[in-house]
């Protein structure tokens, strides 16, 4: 049988998502849990990989088995076998012909920046703190640009292995919420690194450093040497997959938000 589950974590004790020989990853818990509770060795796909720090809230992934167990088993037991940091959210029998990654038709990710001037303290790991004022308004407008199908060399980290940086961005949005602004990104796929070089150039048309016109500027000019720095990973969260109706997988999801 094939299965989908979501696997939600918090990336600050991990290597990222994907299996390594050198450290702990989200991954190799993952697959180690499910193996447990299946009797036999496991490999999963998932929809997108996170790297060292980044968190998740709605990873999808698949996997293959022939082990027969009832879906509050394998919830229950994979579970019970993963580290705090990690857990399973729903899992569910898939057609032959779902793929966690190649089946889906967007991706949701949420950064969260923590904009006052005392640094975080329970929040440190978990946002990315700016002490000086930032205009979210300014950010949502200049961000406007990148809606769209677009080549977004300038926003591609310079070790990404996608062989071409052409994606489309179907809605980004800024928004203040007390001492917390979010930026909301939904794409058909990200480039390694893309959302929090995004952010990165974000945050100085917020600190007036850049005209509200940069990004589409940077844009145009496809050249990461001449964006902002790539914001932190502990402000980044994967949020949410979409899929085709057909494949019948939940459409519910969470944004995740702190209070001041």
């Amino acid at each position: 049988m094939k299965f989908a589950a979501c696997i939600e974590y918090d990336g600050t004790p991990f290597y990222g998502w994907q299996r390594l020989s050198h450290g702990s990853t989200v991954q190799a818990h993952v697959e180690q849990a499910l193996s447990q509770v299946a009797a036999e060795p496991i490999s999963v796909v998932c929809a997108g990989r996170t790297d060292s720090g980044v968190h998740g809230v709605g990873q999808v992934i698949h996997f293959e088995t022939t082990a027969s167990r009832p879906e509050r088993g394998w919830l229950f037991g994979t579970n019970a076998h993963l580290p705090d940091a990690i857990a399973m959210r729903w899992i569910q029998p898939v057609s032959d012909d779902f793929h966690a990654r190649f089946s889906a038709r967007f991706r949701r990710y949420r950064y969260i920046i923590l904009n006052r001037a005392a640094r975080p303290a329970i929040l440190q790991g978990r946002v990315y703190w700016q002490y000086a004022p930032l205009d979210a308004d300014a950010m949502h407008q200049a961000a406007q640009a990148l809606i769209g199908e677009y080549d977004f060399s300038s926003f591609r980290a310079a070790g990404c292995q996608a062989r071409h940086a052409v994606r489309e961005i179907m809605e980004v949005r800024v928004s203040r919420e007390q001492d917390f602004i979010h930026v909301d990104i939904v794409a058909n796929a990200f480039l390694h690194h893309m959302v929090r070089n995004i952010v990165g150039s974000l945050l100085k048309v917020g600190a007036a450093e850049r005209p509200v016109t940069w990004i589409a500027t940077l844009l145009a000019q496809r050249d990461r040497t001449l964006a902002g720095m790539t914001a932190p990973a502990a402000g980044l969260y994967f949020v949410y997959v979409d899929y085709p109706e057909h494949f019948g997988l939940p459409t519910t999801y969470t944004l995740p938000a702190y209070q001041s």
